[in-house]
Parts: structure tokens; sequence; C-alpha cells
């Protein structure tokens, strides 16, 4: 079992960043793949950036590509969303998730999680 805690939401001016984190509870956070997903007004839920157990595999959506950066500290239980040039349509609430997978798997699907923490809201101004 495992609980996800997320913070380091807010409001910010296009253009600007914001670091989300995703502290995990108990003492397996390595055996975890972990994935940030939002979801917008109106819209289905989307992963956003995936990371595998080690750290060594990562997945991006195509429009956070260069923007966005997926890390994990496994020794702090803690996995990161670094998120800059913002945009507007970057505006919705943000959960990270986590699954028990092989160390190389970086799943792509919600289906594929079965941890989920209650999101933070990120809210990008023109």
């Amino acid at each position: 079992q495992v609980q996800l805690v997320e913070s380091g939401g807010g409001l910010v001016q296009a253009g600007g960043s914001l670091r989300l984190s995703c502290a995990a509870s108990g003492r397996t956070f390595s055996s975890y793949a972990m994935g940030w997903f939002r979801q917008a007004p109106g819209k289905e839920r989307e992963l956003v950036a995936a990371i595998s157990r080690s750290g060594g595999s990562t997945y991006y959506a195509d429009d956070v590509k260069g923007r966005f950066t997926i890390t994990r500290a496994n020794a702090k239980n803690t996995a990161y969303l670094q998120m800059n040039s913002l945009k507007p349509d970057d505006t919705a609430v943000y959960c990270c998730a986590a699954v028990n997978v092989p160390p190389t798997v970086v799943p792509r699907r919600s289906q594929n999680y079965d941890y989920w923490g209650q999101g933070t809201q990120v809210t990008v101004s023109s």
C-alpha cells in the first residue's frame, strides 16, 4: 500500500515555472514506477510524464517535451515534476500515481496505475 501526497501547485504567469512534489509513504518507494497526470475542466485525464523505478527511463507527452522534467529521489520517497515555460493550456489539476512494475517499465495508461494522490491545482495566467 502506498499513499501519495502532492504539493507545489499554485498560480503562475505564463512563462513561469513550478515544481511539483509527490511524497510517498512506506519503505518500498523504489519498487514503484511513478506518473504525473493532469485533468483540465471538461477534458479527460492525460499522462504528462512518467518515470521508471530507478529513474533510468522516462516518458513525456509531446506537448510538454522540453519544458517539463520528471525526476525522483528514492532515498526521500519523493517524485518531482519541474515545469518550465508554463502556458495557460497547462492549467489543470495535477496528480501523481504509482504502480509496482518491473524495473525498466514506464506505464503510460492511467488504468495501469494502482495508487493515486489527491491532486494539486496548477493555474497559469496569460
